[in-house]
């Protein structure tokens, strides 16, 4: 009980009144959306947790793992009905054991403080290396793809490829990871705007996508002024 209450008072510390607000609004948004377009409750619950998840990632919460197991269970089941498969195998055999991996590893560098997770960032030099080894990475398995006859498979690749570098950064705490974020945002939102043009009824998961984008701006330069910090 102890760890419990512990937790939990990590977890309400350190609120600001924007942090608040921005939670308030991509809360109400989904929630408005799904209610005008109708959405399936399955996309519904998705695409809220999935919110709440980046949202105190940005937060430097570890409950965000908790929603963020919650998210891919269910993005999982929605994107294996839009028949997003690579979607489907991104979450269910990458995403959801990492979160247990990210609960255990944020746990060691807390800030008792603030209640959120130590913020750290690369070298121009580190930061460089990994992005080009991310683009080699994007190429190769671009070919596989290809030649295991994928549709759209350097578009494909790289929406895995850097989603997976991405989750890693975001385990080991550092800044870099939100500008690959940025980039996997940018190109899923593409994916299901086609999707819902195409008569898809998943709007709360465009929205989703649309809402965790900005998320990446926004904590992308958050992030980065508080490792600054550190280094002074």
């Amino acid at each position: 009980m102890k760890a419990l209450r512990r937790f939990l008072k990590s977890e309400i510390t350190g609120w600001k009144a924007f942090d608040i607000i921005w939670l308030c609004i991509a809360t109400i948004v989904i929630a408005a959306l799904s209610v005008y377009w109708r959405d399936n409750w399955l996309s519904v619950i998705a695409s809220l947790t999935g919110v709440w998840c980046v949202i105190l990632t940005g937060k430097g919460k570890r409950s965000s793992f908790i929603f963020g197991l919650i998210n891919v269970v269910f993005y999982a089941i929605v994107a294996f009905r839009a028949r997003y498969y690579g979607e489907v195998m991104l979450n269910a055999l990458y995403y959801l054991p990492m979160n247990f991996v990210g609960w255990f590893a944020w746990k060691k560098h807390m800030d008792e403080a603030t209640g959120e997770v130590v913020k750290e960032k690369l070298s121009l030099k580190k930061s460089a290396i990994i992005y080009a080894l991310t683009a080699l990475a994007i190429v190769l398995y671009g070919f596989i793809l290809k030649a295991l006859g994928g549709n759209l498979p350097f578009i494909d690749s790289m929406s895995t490829v850097v989603s997976v570098v991405a989750q890693i950064l975001s385990i080991r705490r550092l800044v870099e990871q939100w500008v690959l974020w940025i980039v996997v945002d940018v190109v899923t939102v593409i994916m299901w705007a086609v999707n819902f043009a195409r008569g898809g009824e998943d709007i709360a998961t465009l929205a989703m996508w649309s809402i965790y984008l900005i998320n990446a701006f926004i904590m992308f330069a958050r992030w980065y002024k508080e490792a600054k910090k550190r280094e002074v």
